[in-house]
């Protein structure tokens, strides 16, 4: 088993204007968060949110500290949140088993101190992408049920961005310090997500694109309203996006995302948002 983290830093809108296409790519793109047998994270010191991805194929997965966090454990001072994205399994959180599968999620509370991904075939395994945010309590660990989740439907066919919105790990659905996470599929059809785009000052956000098919791509818009660029991203991809950045897609066909935010406040709709015709 192998355990490696990506370090990523803050930026100033001011300097991202100046990026090229790889210094763009180089500071908000990650491009990879799955390895048989391995653990992949990315630390960004955007309000101190790691991402990952776990795929244990051979052997169960530990979820292990690291440098970057000096704890003794990788929950001590963090919460975190577990979809499972493809196959069945169960994740062990302190020798308890929850069992997986596509779209189900865990939160769990600061001082969890064993947590273990598993999967329940090799042949087929499991794949789970996580995010952790930094937790001033402890709450306890809850595995949110198909009753427990939120569902939206948004947008529609007419503007190409009906989709369907999973909340999954919300304050009004479980306890939580900072972190919230959802999935939004995106429906036959349908391209763009997050339509119309905006910014919310008092969280950062990370969207995770996956199920994009073979040789189509989702193009990720990130900046200010007014000075927005664009990064190209292949499946199982994810994009940091500072608060002052706008978020929003469109694919080449339709996909599925999870967004993961931590900051300030946990109102889900405290956003700034901007019409199309607004953007430049």
């Amino acid at each position: 088993m192998k355990t490696s983290i990506e370090e990523r830093w803050g930026t100033h809108p001011a300097d991202v204007k100046k990026y090229d296409t790889a210094q763009l790519r180089k500071e908000f793109l990650v491009e990879k968060l799955f390895l048989a047998d391995e653990v992949l994270m990315c630390y960004t010191h955007n309000d101190r949110l790691i991402i990952g991805g776990a795929l244990p194929v051979k052997e169960d997965l530990r979820l292990e500290t690291v440098d970057l966090i000096r704890s003794e454990y990788f929950c001590e001072r963090r919460e975190l949140g577990i979809i499972c994205i493809e196959g069945e399994g169960l994740v062990s959180i302190d020798g308890k088993d929850y069992p997986m599968q596509f779209k189900d999620a865990i939160y769990v509370g600061r001082g969890s101190k064993e947590i273990v991904f598993k999967s329940k075939d090799k042949a087929k395994p499991a794949k789970y992408y996580f995010a952790s945010a930094p937790a001033h309590t402890a709450y306890p660990t809850v595995q949110i049920s198909s009753e427990m989740r939120r569902m939206r439907d948004l947008g529609a066919a007419e503007t190409s961005n009906k989709r369907l919105l999973n909340q999954l790990i919300l304050s009004e659905i479980v306890p939580c310090c900072q972190l919230q996470m959802g999935m939004t599929e995106l429906q036959p059809g349908s391209v763009w997500n997050t339509m119309p785009p905006h910014t919310h000052s008092r969280r950062m956000e990370a969207y995770f694109y996956f199920k994009v098919p073979a040789q189509q791509a989702v193009c990720h818009f990130m900046g200010e309203p007014q000075e927005t660029r664009h990064i190209f991203m292949d499946n199982e991809q994810a994009v940091i996006s500072p608060s002052w950045s706008i978020h929003s897609a469109a694919g080449t066909s339709a996909y599925t995302f999870i967004w993961a935010m931590c900051g300030e406040n946990l109102d889900y709709d405290d956003m700034d948002t901007f019409t199309a015709d607004k953007l430049k």
